[in-house]
């Protein structure tokens, strides 16, 4: 879980970097959402995969 918190933060941060205004270039629309994005995905499979006992 430690990853997918350390993406979402990794994306946020990438989209604050954005030079243009309003977040108006690929850092802002593309990059950083995508990251965040991955982010959220790996702490859902986090939560809902199940591990097997032996």
């Amino acid at each position: 879980m430690a990853i997918g918190f350390a993406l979402i933060v990794v994306g946020f941060i990438i989209i604050s970097l954005e030079s243009a205004p309003h977040g108006d270039g690929f850092l802002g629309l593309t990059l950083g959402p995508i990251i965040t994005l991955s982010g959220f995905i790996f702490e859902f499979y986090a939560i809902f995969a199940k591990t097997e006992k032996n």
